[in-house]
């Protein structure tokens, strides 16, 4: 097993400000946070934007590009823009970032549940977030993940494959067939992560991931994978998939909260720390921002475009 690589995803699109006042909003919140991950261990930051006043998931490139350039003028993380958000493969070209996801597949991802429970609602925007999730469906057609796909190829930016259900397994299987996804080599290992645990993903439970890892090596070969599971089951994913061979995914996006006792995280740097605690007790060294651009084959900071 070689060095950890570690990727804090600092704020997401699902998280409200009513859920917790630590969550990062303006572009020099996230970029604090970014550098207090990185300094905590990370060597990936995966950014997702919200508008500065509200706190509302945004996809403004103005608002990547201002949260990007902070982060690079004070540290070499690796940073990788969510593609969730319209316009994303003109949103590549203007970032020409290191790494970006790819999300794999279209998915019924279910937060409504959360506008049941009973909350100090900070803005009007919140609650309706939720509950449009009964009737909405994060769409990744074919089309659209080849026009990112494609954009990443053109713009040697690496995709980090998202997959929240098996069959997207598939899909990706099929994109490398076609070629829209690079299959990669030992120098420049196709890169993976296992989203678990949301309602309409795949449950987050120890028995999926070892499954989800052998049904990829079957399908796909060898590649590098980190896995997040929703809110206090994500933890435990870092530790079974740091015992199996894989990286780390950890950060506000994917859980609010740290500790045994599942106390709110009063930063994604608490959370960063944890898996390095796990690290260290598996005896597997912890990769700086350089070591994971070898590993992963990254063309490096000096050709983004930020």
């Amino acid at each position: 097993m070689d060095k950890v690589i570690i990727s804090a995803a600092i704020t997401g699109a699902v998280h409200t400000p009513s859920m917790s006042p630590y969550i990062p909003i303006t572009p020099q919140q996230l970029a604090d946070e970014a550098v207090a991950a990185y300094e905590a261990g990370a060597a990936i930051v995966h950014i997702h934007v919200r508008d500065p006043e509200t706190g509302k998931p945004a996809s403004d490139i103005e608002l990547f590009q201002e949260t990007f350039s902070s982060i690079k003028q004070r540290c070499d993380a690796i940073l990788s823009p969510s593609t969730g958000g319209g316009g994303a493969d003109k949103n590549l070209g203007v970032l020409k970032a290191e790494m970006a996801s790819v999300n794999l597949g279209s998915v019924n991802i279910g937060i409504f549940p959360l506008a049941e429970e009973e909350r100090d609602w900070k803005f009007d925007w919140e609650k309706p977030h939720f509950e449009g999730s009964y009737d909405s469906v994060f769409k990744n057609s074919f089309k659209s993940i080849v026009t990112i796909a494609n954009a990443c190829q053109e713009f040697g930016t690496k995709p980090v494959c998202e997959l929240h259900d098996l069959a997207m397994i598939n899909n990706l299987a099929y994109l490398i067939d076609r070629g829209d996804i690079d299959q990669g080599t030992l120098e420049n290992p196709l890169s993976i992560e296992f989203t678990l645990g949301m309602l309409g993903q795949a449950p987050a439970t120890v028995d999926n991931l070892a499954f989800f890892v052998r049904t990829c090596r079957e399908k796909l070969g060898e590649f590098r994978f980190a896995a997040c599971g929703a809110e206090r089951q994500t933890i435990n994913l870092q530790a079974v998939a740091l015992a199996m061979g894989g990286d780390a995914r950890i950060g506000m996006e994917d859980s609010l909260f740290v500790g045994k006792e599942g106390q709110l995280a009063t930063s994604n740097a608490e959370q960063v720390k944890e898996v390095v605690q796990i690290a260290d007790a598996l005896g597997r060294e912890v990769a700086t921002p350089d070591d994971a651009r070898k590993l992963l084959g990254l063309k490096g900071l000096d050709k983004v475009n930020f």
